[in-house]
């Protein structure tokens, strides 16, 4: 494969010990399918060129931030849309039960494959990237499932199940404290849900209703606080970040940054000299 075709394969688990979920990225300059079908659906954006699917007898075509929906079990090719210029995308590929968490009726359908929606096509990709380059359990789990419902929602023929969850700050404390408690392996979304007797999905909306972010980023947040202490007594970052769960201390600086706007080692540094 030349430089410029790419295809990287990730697979992420949905909370640990969860099922896999698998992510794609690619970008090619000639590459076409030849015909094929998947038993999950497939869930894709178009980042860059236009690419060009055969599909339900019929020809789409893609272009920059547009979602593209192949459901289970239909057949389908792709390729670049003209011989001058290649394609770039983004895909997940999802067992249909993800989807039917968050609305009645089953398996949710899809009439059109190509969806116009640019604030879920960023957040698609945005979670994607991010899952892709460090694909934690937690994160995985609180992300790509809300937004696999929010697409059933917004672009299927499923109805919606009601948002309103009864108790929402009593679950959503009970959940903070289990994951403050287990930071260095946090359980599963699903696995806490079936003991408070909710669905995923309903654990997640009581979550972030109470809490205003999902579990993960409450979670990165408790981490960050947990780490600055652990900084402070002169542990270098590497240490610290094994000791409040992040993957490695890339992982930590992330969060680090994300929170109080500077890396571990600035901050060790800062309060070092400050003593």
């Amino acid at each position: 494969m030349s430089a410029r075709e790419l295809a990287q394969w990730t697979r992420a688990r949905l909370g640990r010990c969860g099922p896999p979920l698998d992510l794609l990225t690619a970008r090619f300059d000639k590459h076409v399918y030849a015909p094929h079908a998947h038993a999950e659906f497939t869930v894709g954006v178009c980042v860059g060129g236009a690419e060009s699917i055969d599909y339900r007898g019929g020809r789409i075509r893609t272009g920059p931030g547009t979602i593209v929906v192949l459901e289970p079990g239909e057949m389908h090719t792709g390729g670049p849309a003209t011989p001058t210029s290649g394609y770039a995308y983004l895909a997940l590929y999802t067992d249909p039960a993800l989807l039917t968490d968050g609305v009645l009726g089953g398996v949710p359908h899809f009439r059109e494959p190509l969806l116009d929606d640019p604030e879920l096509a960023g957040a698609l990709r945005a979670a994607h990237i991010d899952i892709a380059r460090c694909p934690d359990p937690l994160e995985a789990e609180s992300r790509l499932p809300w937004l696999l419902t929010a697409l059933a929602h917004r672009h299927s023929t499923a109805r919606p199940v009601s948002d309103t969850v009864p108790g929402a700050a009593r679950i959503a404390h009970t959940v903070r404290d289990r994951l403050a408690d287990e930071l260095i392996a946090p359980p599963s979304l699903a696995g806490l849900a079936a003991e408070l007797g909710l669905s995923r999905y309903q654990l997640l909306r009581a979550f972030r209703t109470a809490m205003g972010v999902p579990p993960y980023a409450w979670l990165a947040q408790y981490r960050v606080t947990r780490a600055r202490a652990l900084l402070e007594s002169g542990l270098r970052p590497a240490e610290v970040a094994a000791l409040v769960g992040f993957a490695d201390q890339a992982h930590l600086t992330r969060w680090f940054r994300r929170v109080l706007g500077v890396t571990p080692a600035a901050y060790r540094t800062s309060v070092a000299r400050a003593a």
